[in-house]
Formats: C-alpha cells, structure tokens, sequence
C-alpha cells in the first residue's frame, strides 16, 4: 500500500514500505523531509550521470580505450590538496567492513580495526526491513546504547572504544523501490544518506567525530561533484562548516581510475580518501571492455594483486593520493579463518602475505572481512607504519615511471579452465540464492562473498561465451556449454547443502536468474538490478 508522508511535500513522495511502531522512530517527518529535498533537487542529475555513463560505454564498445582526460590535463598537473582529514580518520589502518545487521555491528566496531564500514551496498541485500532496521542499528550504535541477545542467550554490548564509524551509501545506479518521488522510485544512495546524517550527526559531532561516508561505484569525477554538491547543500541547511562530512571514495571501476585527480579536486573540500575495491575493480575491468577480446581475463583465483595492471592501479592510486594529502586505503581480504589448522595456516599465510604488499607499497590502511583476520593485519601495518606516525601519506612513490593508460589496461596472463569456471557458476548460483533471500554477505568455500566477487563470476563466463574463448582442455565457452555446467553444478550444491537446506532455498529461482543474465546478448551492468525485483 503506498502511504503518503506528511511533509512540505506529500503528494510527491510516497513510502510503500511497511511503517511499524519502531521504524517510524527512523522515518520521522524530519528524516522524510530532508529525503523528500535532497531527491527533488538532486535526482535529476543524477539521471543525467547515469546517461553519460551510457554514452561512454557505447563508445568503448565501439573499440574505444579508456584514457586519462586531456581537458582536465591542469587539475593533474598543478599543485593543490585536499581541505585535510579530521583526527579521527587520520589512522585507518585496519578496517572491518560488513552488513548493517545488529550483532554484526557490534562485533565490527569491537574488533581490534581502527574503522567499521557500516555497508547498505554489496554486503547488503536491500530488503525494505534490512534497510530500516540497519539505519536503527547505526543510530543505536552511535548513541551507545545498541545490544543484541542470541537466540542461544549470548549477549552482545560495545565495548569502551570501539572503531570509527562509516557509512556506506548504495551506489548511484541503485533505486530504493519501497520510496517514490512523483511516481519513480528515488535514488537508494540519496535515501541511505539522508537517513543516516539526519539522526547521527549531532551525536556524532558532539564526541569528536563526524558524519562520514564510503561512496562505491563511482565511474567520473563529475559523480564525484554530485555528491560533493548534495554534502555542500546538506551543510549549507544544518548550519555547519563547508567540510564536516567527511567521505571516502572506492575507486572500484576501470573509468574512475584513469580520473582520481579529478576526483579529489572535485570533493576536495568533503573528500579525505580513495579506497582499492579490487574485486568491484576487476568486474569493471571485465565489464567495461566486454567488446575487446584481447583484454579477456583469465580464472577469478588468479587474477591477484601482483597482477600488472592491478599493481599499476595501486601504485598510481597511492601516488596521486599521497600527492594530495589524501589517505590511499587497500583492498578487501576475504578470506575467513579456517577450522583445520592446516588451512588456517595458509589463509593466515595469504593474508599476511597479501597486506604486506600493500603496506609496502605505501597504502595507509587495509580492509578484512572478519574480526579473525584483524590482528594479522594489523600487525603488518603496524610493523610498517613509522613509530609515532598515523599513516603513511609522506610515502609520494616519487621513484615510480610514469604509469600510462597501456600499464592500466594490460591483458593478463593466465589459463581458464572447467574447474575454475565450475567454481564461478557455484559460487554465483550459492550468491545468488542468499542475496534473493534477503542475505548480501555469503562466507563461501573459505571466502566471505559479496557481491562483487559473484559479478566477477558470472562476467567472466559472459565473456568468454561472448568471444569464444577456449578453456584450457580445449572445450569452447558457449552458452550451452554453459547450461550443461550450471545443471550439473546445481546438483553438485544440492549435495553439498543438504536436503533441507535445498528445500527451504530458493536455488532453482536463483539458476533460473543465473542463466538470464549468463545468457543474455547484452551484458546486464549489475547482478542486484533483476535480483532487486526478487527480493
């Protein structure tokens, strides 16, 4: 039933989501308000983005190479900084990152990281609940008054000090549904937004930290002025200073590392850091060059970090952000501690391995999935990070080449196989099935899976059918090579996840969206777009 709001403007904006006694605490005519303002004045731009990212797209599918922008050649190569970062953001040298659930909330914020990213995006499936009782969870959580109780009877509180908290806002392709504004359903980024500074801010100010946020997806520097102007407005109505809220931006898409400049001028007043969303990244990579078969990559499993243009786009990252006097934050460990000790072991191993890589090339912090893997991390930035120092932003990479747009977009070596590709249709239909029943945040054969490590699973095969490639027993990718896999894998995971596991699921529902957008000719953008008309 589609419920109008009471404000200054009720026939435009209609919540159709359940209103119970609790979530009207969060949608309070004041929230509704400032939803209602920011989607008036700020959602036709950005339809207008998401039509230019339309455009460059098609001319890239026409055999076009992203590069770096020669009109904005000057912002690159002046000289100017960022407006700076508050104290609390200064050391960010492990962060934990999860869905917006109550008791994972505490755990986050309890762990030994300095920052929780509170996540409305890959982690979250948007259910209309999740969305609401995620922003209850944060208010409570800010406020110190948040606990939860187990159905075993374990309780759960803060602790003392827990870590700095981020909000992370849907991206900007992604609609709320359960909200319209004359009669479309508003921008979920805007409705994540809105909620989460209009009950948090004044709490947050007042002990010393301030309303800060992640901003995934990005894909120009022109987004990023269109959130630096909602920031801009939003102060501007409340009365603060230019500059309190705070954001970070995931430079997880190919176009957007060829602009981080460009990003960093535009939000310089509201901007103090650019994060390495490696898996969102190599989606994009695969996505944005689906028409160009020599940049085909090869199996998930090894495309790594050491990787020539992954390398590069770290490198430049921290070089351009460091230049700035912004922090340059790594990339995502998902794997999760194991219950055999051997394997424990070699997770431990990657892990460390992995963070120590990108400590010494000069990032100031990292991300973990789970709290088991925090003091592993943390041990490595701690043992690179200068004694006294929050960071490491006097690290300028001043020795590295040049690196180009041919060191951004290098081909990368490496087979494809049956078993790889199995994997891939695994873990996207097991994704799939979790994040259609409301769960976006997956552990997976010893990985914590979002959604952006299931877009990466079934990119690829699109894009191996797309050119023919062969797997490296020869076989060729086709679409009913493809059928005949996704058929016998869904046995093999109705195996693995028991009978009644597999009845109360929806796996069939999930194969059945798999194969639709495996299979389509036109490769669908994101995974969430037809599973958020499931959920």
């Amino acid at each position: 039933m589609s419920i109008p709001v009471q404000t200054h403007c009720p026939p435009r904006l209609h919540i159709q989501g359940a209103i119970g006694p609790e979530y009207a605490h969060i949608l309070t005519p004041e929230a509704v308000a400032l939803v209602c303002e920011l989607v008036e004045r700020f959602a036709p731009q950005r339809g207008e983005l998401l039509k230019q990212r339309v455009a460059r797209q098609a001319r890239i599918d026409g055999g076009d190479l992203p590069d770096f922008l020669p009109e904005t050649a000057h912002i690159r190569e002046s000289t100017w900084t960022i407006r700076g970062i508050p104290a609390d953001l200064q050391d960010r040298r492990v962060e934990i990152t999860g869905p917006v659930e109550r008791k994972m909330v505490i755990n986050a914020l309890n762990a030994n990281v300095k920052v929780f990213m509170a996540d409305f995006e890959d982690s979250l499936a948007p259910a209309w609940n999740k969305v609401i009782e995620g922003q209850i969870n944060l208010r409570d959580a800010v406020n110190g008054t948040i606990a939860y109780q187990s159905p075993e009877g374990k309780a759960y509180t803060l602790n003392p000090n827990p870590a700095v908290l981020i909000c992370r806002v849907r991206g900007l392709h992604l609609p709320e549904k359960h909200v319209t504004f004359d009669g479309e359903p508003i921008p979920g980024g805007l409705f994540d937004f809105a909620l989460y500074f209009q009950h948090n801010y004044q709490a947050l100010l007042a002990k010393g930290s301030g309303p800060y946020f992640y901003i995934p997806k990005l894909q120009s520097h022109l987004e990023g002025r269109w959130w630096s102007e909602v920031f801009a407005w939003t102060e501007d109505k409340f009365g603060l200073p230019r500059g309190t809220i705070k954001a970070t931006v995931l430079i997880e898409t190919l176009p957007a590392v060829f602009e981080m400049d460009e990003l960093l001028y535009q939000m310089k007043d509201h901007i103090v850091a650019l994060n390495c969303g490696r898996w969102d990244y190599i989606f994009s990579y695969i996505k944005t060059l689906k028409n160009h078969p020599d940049r085909v990559l090869p199996d998930r499993q090894v495309v790594t970090m050491d990787k020539p243009f992954l390398n590069a786009y770290s490198r430049l990252l921290i070089k351009t952000c460091h230049q700035r006097g912004a922090l340059a934050m790594g990339g995502m460990a998902a794997f999760i501690p194991a219950k055999d000790a051997t394997a424990n072991e070699q997770v431990f191993a990657k892990v460390k391995a992995d963070k120590q890589r990108e400590a010494s090339n000069g990032h100031d912090g990292t991300w973990v999935a789970h709290p088991g893997l925090a003091d592993t991390a943390m041990a490595v930035f701690n043992a690179t990070i200068a004694a006294g120092a929050s960071n490491q932003i006097g690290v300028l990479r001043e020795q590295d080449a040049p690196i180009t747009a041919a060191d951004l977009l290098a081909p990368c070596e490496g087979e494809r196989t049956e078993a790889g590709m199995r994997t891939n249709i695994r873990v996207a239909l097991q994704y799939l099935e979790a994040w259609i029943n409301g769960n976006g945040c997956v552990p997976i054969y010893g990985l914590m899976e979002d959604a952006a490590t299931a877009e990466i699973s079934r990119t690829s095969i699109w894009q191996w059918i797309r050119h023919g490639k062969r797997l490296s027993n020869d076989k060729v990718v086709t679409k009913t090579l493809f059928r005949q896999m996704l058929a016998e894998e869904l046995e093999v995971v109705k195996t693995e996840v028991g009978a009644a596991r597999w009845q109360a699921g929806r796996f069939t529902e999930a194969a059945a969206l798999m194969e639709e957008i495996t299979c389509a000719d036109t490769l669908i953008d994101f995974l969430t777009l037809p599973g958020y008309e499931r959920l």
